[in-house]
């Protein structure tokens, strides 16, 4: 393939990337203000403040590749995120332990989904040999650190949500 379908395919990656990467900061930042003054709160507020950088760090990435970004592929994220707010049988002002629980349970999907995503961007579309000023691996170990913050939340809003209790 030629250089013109490589830049292509990177292009497309990067904006389904940035779109996906939209709606775990939304979803991040109402999960956060729903759970606000609380120890999980805060870990989701450390959460989405990285988050938010990382989509920042991600956006600056395309800019500097040359790459566009896709308006349409962003409006669906954020689209995306609204939609996912909405339960079916669930009144839109209540929260409870199960959207807690789908809340952390996303977030985590998305943040192991984002360490591949870097070390993809590293090893396979070799960009940390074409911008070696970024710190691919910092920003993997900056995923780990989201995704540990906030697992013993998860996983104690797992045994609420589905029958086993909070511990």
């Amino acid at each position: 393939m030629g250089d013109g379908g490589a830049s292509g395919g990177l292009a497309t990656y990067m904006n389904d990337q940035l779109a996906l990467s939209l709606v775990w900061r939304d979803i991040a930042r109402k999960a956060e203000k729903k759970n606000r003054g609380t120890e999980v709160g805060d870990a989701l507020a450390d959460v989405a403040t990285g988050i938010s950088e990382d989509v920042e760090t991600f956006a600056g990435l395309m800019e500097r590749l040359g790459l566009p970004k896709s308006r349409v592929k962003a409006a669906l994220g954020s689209l995306a995120a609204r939609t996912a707010r909405l339960k079916l049988g669930t009144p839109l002002t209540d929260y409870n332990d199960l959207n807690r629980f789908e809340d952390l349970d996303f977030l985590a999907i998305g943040i192991d989904g984002k360490k591949l995503l870097w070390a993809t961007l590293r090893d396979h579309a070799e960009l940390a040999r074409g911008l070696p000023d970024v710190d691919f691996d910092h920003l993997i170990e900056r995923a780990e650190w989201q995704r540990e913050r906030i697992e013993p939340f998860r996983a104690r809003a797992a045994r609420a949500a589905l029958g086993r209790g909070p511990t």
